[in-house]
């Protein structure tokens, strides 16, 4: 049998067993994708990821990891010269488990590194162990000193394009802060699929 002709005869298959087993969850959350207009293979895949979606369970992402995994102390007793070698770690850590941070040059380490301690590990979110997809987490909205914001002007200051600021200002009517530049240089490691 040709090759090509097996593999297809597969896809069709997995098309078919996936809605069998899992035509219960089959909703508007799919019918809304329009897997008319889509190959087999990517409504293979899109059924797959909703209903890994689905199975998944709600955990703390502190419980995303083994015991003694990430690296979490007090921030205040880490001391200055081994704060970016500690945040580096805890970045990877979450990066491997496909969490993203965004927006971060403008927090210093030790804010940073405390806001993902109270803001990000305690969260309880859907965990799929085997995604391709990155969850990604906006610090544009937390202040310098680690305080949630309702208001986009660090977004604005710091990270907007040129265009988004004038389009913001013509949306709302309002000036935006004058442009800044962050104060802290990253390099962490990022979803390239994703732009804002």
């Amino acid at each position: 049998m040709d090759s090509t002709l097996s593999s297809s005869a597969d896809i069709l298959l997995r098309n078919a067993e996936l809605r069998e087993k899992h035509d219960h969850l089959i909703d508007e959350s799919y019918t809304r994708l329009n897997p008319d207009k889509k190959t087999v293979e990517e409504q293979n895949r899109i059924m797959k990821e909703l209903f890994d979606w689905e199975a998944a369970p709600i955990k703390r992402i502190r419980d995303w990891f083994g015991v003694g995994e990430l690296p979490i102390y007090p921030p205040q007793s880490i001391p200055e010269e081994k704060l970016p070698e500690t945040l580096s770690l805890l970045v990877n850590k979450l990066y491997e488990k496909h969490i993203v941070l965004d927006h971060t040059e403008h927090l210093s380490d030790r804010v940073l590194y405390r806001v993902i301690l109270l803001e990000i590990l305690p969260m309880e979110e859907k965990y799929i162990e085997d995604t391709d997809r990155y969850q990604h987490w906006n610090f544009s909205f937390v202040s310098e000193d680690g305080i949630e914001l309702d208001n986009p002007e660090t977004w604005l200051a710091y990270y907007a394009s040129d265009r988004d600021r004038k389009e913001w200002a013509g949306c709302f009517g309002e000036a935006v802060p004058e442009k800044q530049i962050p104060r802290y240089h990253r390099d962490f490691p990022q979803d390239c699929t994703f732009s804002y």
